[in-house]
């Protein structure tokens, strides 16, 4: 994915979440170019993902391509795991192992979900829970 600023005072925030389980491999290649004429441009890229096996991958590479001097621009990437403290709490107050995994792979996608427009989270809400089911059920 590239995103292009061409103009002055354009603005992009992506952000881009993946959970690879298994033996999957999940990627992302990013990048954001800020044009000489895309003074003031502000711009985001974050890709966090979350690896729940150690046969799984992820790979990711956001970039930032900045042909501007006044400019605000940030990218990131972080790749890690189930937080097993926020687990042990969840377990620790009756909550199975699966289910306590399940909630936390659903906030993980929640608070993106919730960015998006409310007709088209209708449309995406079920086919994602099936999903996270799917991978809350896999032997990860």
């Amino acid at each position: 994915l590239t995103i292009d600023h061409q103009a002055p005072e354009c603005a992009s925030q992506q952000i881009f979440r993946s959970i690879a389980c298994d033996k999957s491999r999940a990627i992302f290649n990013g990048k954001v170019v800020v044009q000489p004429a895309g003074q003031k441009a502000v711009a985001d890229q974050l890709s966090q993902n979350l690896l729940l096996s150690a046969s799984a991958e992820i790979d990711t590479r956001p970039e930032l391509e900045i042909y501007a001097d006044d400019v605000k621009c940030t990218h990131g990437a972080t790749v890690g795991q189930l937080d097993p403290e926020a687990l042990f709490y969840l377990q620790s107050r009756g909550i199975s192992y699966e289910i306590a995994r399940g909630m936390l792979l659903q906030a993980f996608v929640q608070d993106q979900l919730e960015q998006i427009h409310p007709l088209i989270q209708r449309i995406i809400a079920p086919i994602l829970e099936d999903q996270l089911a799917i991978i809350n059920g896999a032997n990860c």
